[in-house]
């Protein structure tokens, strides 16, 4: 009986290792390969269930930050009983929504597991070799016979490219600001470097205009956060200074910001087929939609369907029929109404408050929920595959070791306590 216990919780343990180096897998896949993180993350699911601590993981989904993602999918399940379109195209719309049932899982695993760290490690090394890859692909003569996609990255989009290394260059701040305080100038050097490449990968090669949005919003919470008075009035200067430099070098970066007003007169005048034109189409077209059933929405799977209609017989911009609104309140409130509307923004308020703390994970947490918020402003972040497992990925795991941290600190004795056995 003895060896058999002993079995079990050898088995148990060497589980629960291996749904950590899962994780770890999925989040060094994420920049690369879509097809890797999905075999990856269903690798993850079969390591993790038969060790999961249910009664942990009920009290989980009772609290805001992992019940809220959970009541969000049982909306869009109750939202294919209204919908008005196939049930393919039901089934397709409840796809979307799916991922938020990990949030709790990953809550309730890196709320015991030591090794989250690892996962921000692995995402961060994953970044930094594309970086590498993509940069010797495009200058070294070579390599030139590796082809670039038409926005010039190996893989993946510009737009999901930047944003990845958006919220490396932030979380690396963090560490940058410790190393100095600390005068660990080795490290601190690489993490200049680093940040720098990044950077000068996305103002130069790859450039994201929601990432340089979100790096402004971002830039504005590291100063509060992270520095008193003197050192906000010298990262402002010293912001503007580089963002001059920037501007004024890089003719693709400056190109590429005109491009939201040319484009969006164009579109004003003549109903032109351009990204900043159809951006603002599909948010006229979605507030009408909103408007149709706006408590409980047009139903799960709708948007396709909706869009189709509204662009038929349409030419230029308003013949567009789009499957995707380019803002998460809309691609929610469409089909789910005010009421998914109001539970999206909940969710997102109660992972905010998850990182209230000034650690490095939480800074982590709150990078990654803040990115994916601004981001969804202009585009439907949790629905798209790589932006939204990095937030399901990046926040169950941030938000797990930032719990764990927190109960820590409530375990320990106050300075005017004594442990239980000081007198013994």
């Amino acid at each position: 009986m003895a060896g058999l216990s002993m079995s079990g919780h050898f088995d148990r343990t060497k589980l629960m290792r291996t749904a950590d180096w899962l994780a770890v897998g999925v989040a060094v896949s994420l920049p690369w390969s879509t097809s890797a993180t999905g075999i990856l993350v269903v690798l993850w699911l079969i390591a993790l269930i038969p060790v999961l601590d249910w009664r942990q993981l009920r009290a989980m989904v009772m609290t805001p930050a992992g019940g809220l993602p959970v009541l969000l999918v049982l909306l869009g399940i109750a939202g294919m009983l209204w919908a008005d379109v196939s049930l393919k195209e039901r089934w397709d719309g409840l796809g979307s929504f799916l991922k938020l049932l990990m949030i709790p899982l990953l809550l309730v695993q890196f709320r015991r597991s030591d090794r989250a760290l690892y996962v921000f490690a692995g995402y961060l090394a994953a970044c930094m070799v594309l970086l590498i890859v993509s940069t010797v692909v495009q200058f070294v003569p070579g390599f030139s016979f590796i082809p670039l996609r038409q926005d010039f990255v190996l893989v993946k989009s510009a737009a999901t490219q930047s944003g990845e290394f958006v919220i490396c260059i932030f979380g690396l701040l963090h560490l940058a600001v410790d190393c100095f305080e600390r005068r660990r100038w080795w490290w601190l050097a690489g993490i200049v470097v680093t940040t720098a490449g990044m950077f000068v990968n996305i103002v130069f090669v790859a450039t994201g205009r929601t990432a340089l949005v979100v790096a402004l919003v971002l830039l504005a919470l590291f100063a509060m956060k992270r520095l008193r008075r003197r050192g906000i009035v010298i990262l402002s200067l010293a912001s503007l200074v580089i963002g001059a430099v920037a501007w004024h070098s890089s003719p693709f970066l400056r190109a590429r910001t005109d491009q939201i007003w040319t484009d969006y007169q164009k579109y004003e005048k003549t109903d032109a087929r351009n990204s900043s034109g159809e951006r603002v189409e599909f948010w006229r077209k979605s507030i009408g939609f909103v408007a149709m059933a706006p408590v409980i929405g047009n139903g799960t799977g709708s948007i396709p369907s909706l869009f189709a209609a509204a662009a038929d017989g349409k030419t230029g911009a308003s013949g567009v029929a789009s499957t995707n609104p380019h803002n998460q309140t809309f691609a929610v409130a469409i089909q789910l109404g005010l009421v998914g509307a109001a539970v999206l923004w909940a969710m997102w308020i109660a992972h905010l408050l998850l990182f209230r703390g000034g650690g490095l994970v939480e800074w982590i947490g709150l990078v990654i929920v803040a990115q994916n918020i601004v981001g969804s402003l202009f585009n439907s972040h949790l629905f798209d595959f790589v932006q939204g497992w990095v937030y399901v990925f990046g926040l169950g795991v941030a938000g797990g070791m930032a719990l764990k941290n927190r109960a820590m600190r409530q375990a320990a004795p106050t300075p005017t306590e004594k442990p239980a056995d000081a007198g013994a």
